[in-house]
């Protein structure tokens, strides 16, 4: 039996924590009884629906289902059985539906899967699901005899989870992860964390079919048995203030989320007058995209008078392709921001110390992880040294060997085990350092610009909603007139549709890139809320926004 699953089983049954689910009227299950559902779960998954044949080892499941307090023991119960688990992305309200279940079949093909657990809310799917010929169950209707796996059920190299990557849909990629790796990384994040299963309580409210939901807060509680209050987020996003909340009643100590969600909670706390204690938090990770020191500043400052230690607020570094983790910044040390001479960076890529003049800003993202390798290699293959900027590679045991993708399957790593990660980076005194997406970078008279400077400057002109401008990386000749690489700014703005208005916010977010980033774009758009494309996890997508406005160039 692999590493992952022993811990899993050991902690059903030595555990006396629990997962509280619900905002509203919460529900306690400690984990024995979790597992004790999913052992039933198993059962039935084996025996099959009627007459139908069961599930074999190494059969992969889709998920779709909403409540944590389904999701965790029909994921448990599938791994009992030897399958793998993929959650799949979820319609929402303005989803179309046609063209979801053909996105999904076409994630379901690729996976070769052998069944669909479906959960509430998405009951109502079933039939969309039935017309594609799609084999599912309903995770409450599985209730059949308690099974207890065999030592053989599934070994280090066997598939625990086939991880969707941000924005899987029309040409999806799955992240193959096996029990070694799930092993290799959940025990070195609990390292790094010193997560402390008699005194930690973890509070989430991210999505499960993203990899920091699904692995960092309902895997890593279930298999280690750590006390976990988790809601939805349908209910963050209906009121953020719900996750103030969640830790101040139940003392949490440990949360996360991206960049994006602590600026929105920023801006409830400024406004909040109730009773809230967040004193408890120890450890509030902010990781799965771009973090912006200023935001986390708001985010600080907002939650003082409510006892939060801004120590406690932590840069992390991860990816599906580890499973999850990649580097966690040293506890209690608070964000620390790097701040480079910009031109030592964009003409000589080197990340130098900034003494006067300009200057660019990045957070430091902590050391690797115990097990995982990080290094910096240049164009040519060369390992580079410290403070060099180059493309990022990892090597370890938490390192994906594959995707499976509408192709077949693809190698992830080199002949030396090395995966490249296509972010840009450099490591400073030991700790990891991202300056952005090596395929976004933007070059302009000689310069390697990070759209992330780009687009922070956009999102500070008036009327532009928070976290809302890409900056689209414009080739030389794309539109058969342009002799040199230029690029656009896409923002969105609630006065989108006002012909003065637009006028003056294009006339105010192109002074502020002048002004901080040193370059001009060649069009800054307006587009009304929602209009700017974005992962099923909440990400911009700077490919999908260049494809949006290409004929407004």
């Amino acid at each position: 039996m692999s590493r992952f699953l022993t811990m899993l089983l050991d902690s059903a049954v030595s555990s006396p924590r629990a997962m509280v689910t619900g905002a509203q009227d919460p529900v306690r299950r400690p984990w024995g009884e979790v597992h004790a559902t999913a052992r039933s779960m198993a059962g039935a998954l084996l025996a099959g629906p009627g007459a139908g044949p069961g599930l074999t080892r190494g059969a992969a499941v889709g998920v779709l289902a909403g409540e944590p307090a389904s999701i965790a023991p029909a994921s448990q119960a599938v791994w009992l059985t030897g399958g793998s688990v993929t959650m799949l992305h979820q319609p929402t309200a303005r989803t179309d539906l046609a063209a979801w279940a053909e996105d999904t079949f076409s994630v379901l093909r690729m996976i070769d899967a052998s069944l669909v657990l479906l959960g509430p809310p998405f009951d109502a799917l079933a039939p969309v699901l039935a017309e594609r010929g799609i084999a599912f169950r309903a995770i409450e209707s599985l209730d059949g005899p308690p099974m207890t796996p065999d030592a053989d059920v599934a070994g280090e190299g066997d598939t625990a989870l086939l991880q969707l990557t941000s924005g899987s849909t029309a040409e999806p990629k799955a992240v193959r992860i096996t029990h070694g790796n799930l092993h290799a990384n959940i025990t070195a994040m609990v390292r790094a964390a010193a997560l402390d299963v008699e005194n930690d309580v973890m509070v989430s409210w991210l999505p499960l079919f993203h990899d920091m939901g699904m692995v960092g807060f309902l895997t890593v509680p279930m298999v280690v048995g750590l006390e976990l209050v988790t809601v939805t987020p349908v209910d963050f996003l209906a009121r953020p203030l719900v996750w103030a909340e969640l830790i101040s009643t139940h003392h949490g100590t440990v949360t996360a989320a991206p960049n994006f969600a602590y600026a929105v909670l920023a801006r409830r706390l400024a406004r909040a007058d109730g009773p809230l204690d967040l004193s408890s938090l120890r450890l509030a990770l902010n990781g799965a995209e771009p973090i912006d020191p200023d935001a986390v500043a708001a985010f600080t400052r907002a939650g003082e008078r409510f006892g939060l230690r801004p120590e406690s607020v932590l840069a992390a570094y991860g990816m599906a392709e580890t499973v999850l983790g990649v580097a966690f910044a040293p506890l209690d040390t608070g964000l620390e921001v790097d701040h480079i001479d910009a031109d030592g960076l964009e003409s000589h890529r080197r990340a130098v110390p900034a003494t006067d003049g300009p200057a660019r800003r990045f957070p430091k993202l902590g050391p690797p992880l115990p097990g995982i390798e990080v290094r910096v290699v240049a164009d040519d293959g060369a390992v580079l040294g410290e403070r060099e900027v180059g493309v990022l590679q990892l090597r370890g045991p938490s390192v994906t060997l594959g995707y499976l993708t509408v192709g077949g399957p693809v190698a992830a790593q080199d002949a030396d085990g090395w995966l490249d990660t296509g972010d840009e980076g450099y490591l400073a005194e030991g700790q990891v350092v991202v300056c952005g997406r090596r395929k976004d970078v933007i070059i302009m008279g000689g310069r390697n610009i990070y759209p992330t400077d780009i687009e922070r400057a956009a999102t500070a002109a008036a009327d532009v909603r928070a976290g809302n401008a890409v900056a689209v990386r414009l080739p030389a000749g794309h539109d058969g007139g342009r002799h040199r690489e230029s690029f656009l700014v896409a923002v969105e703005s609630r006065r989108a549709g006002d012909p003065s208005a637009e006028a003056v916010i294009r006339k105010d977010v192109t002074s502020r890139v002048v002004k901080e980033v040193g370059v001009r774009p060649a069009e800054v758009v307006v587009l009304g809320p929602g209009t700017l494309p974005k992962t099923p996890s909440g990400k911009l997508r700077r490919s999908a926004t260049a494809d949006l406005i290409r004929t407004r160039v």
